[in-house]
């Protein structure tokens, strides 16, 4: 049976779209792509990362990924190293330029997320949390388990 109720995949996509795209406002004058601030994020959390991990972590082909790096590379946000236990293995590291704006990054992050949960009470936004935390464990467990039994 069809319902105009809104659902739960086309809300948390449309939200994560919004999010996206008000970030983009906020660190337009940086001159980073959704793509490449999304990326430098991951780096920055994980401080040496390689290029099959942010391909996984950002959803998108090696080589896409690797398009993106030489793109931030030559923009001076991030640096290829080898590996230390892997000499084969090229890791990606931020600058010091990527550095600097770390902060600036988070608080654009900060006041995305206030703008998005405005008009919430503190118990609510973090029922909200709450519940994304619980959605993503649930379905991060049926992945590793390879399950289709929702229960």
């Amino acid at each position: 049976m069809k319902t105009d109720a809104p659902s739960l995949g086309p809300l948390l996509h449309d939200a994560a779209r919004l999010i996206r795209r008000r970030f983009e406002q906020h660190t337009a004058d940086l001159g980073l792509t959704s793509a490449q601030w999304r990326l430098l994020i991951h780096v920055l959390r994980e401080e040496r990362v390689t290029q099959a991990r942010l391909a996984e972590r950002l959803e998108i082909e090696p080589i896409s990924v690797s398009r993106l790096l030489d793109r931030m590379e030559q923009a001076g946000w991030i640096a290829r190293e080898a590996c230390p236990q892997d000499r084969r293995v090229r890791q990606v590291v931020a600058t010091q330029a990527a550095l600097d704006i770390k902060a600036s990054l988070y608080r654009s992050a900060d006041e995305v997320y206030g703008e998005a949960m405005a008009g919430l009470d503190p118990g609510l936004r973090q029922t909200l949390i709450d519940t994304l935390i619980t959605l993503n464990n649930n379905l991060s467990d049926a992945i590793a388990a390879g399950s289709k039994d929702p229960s």
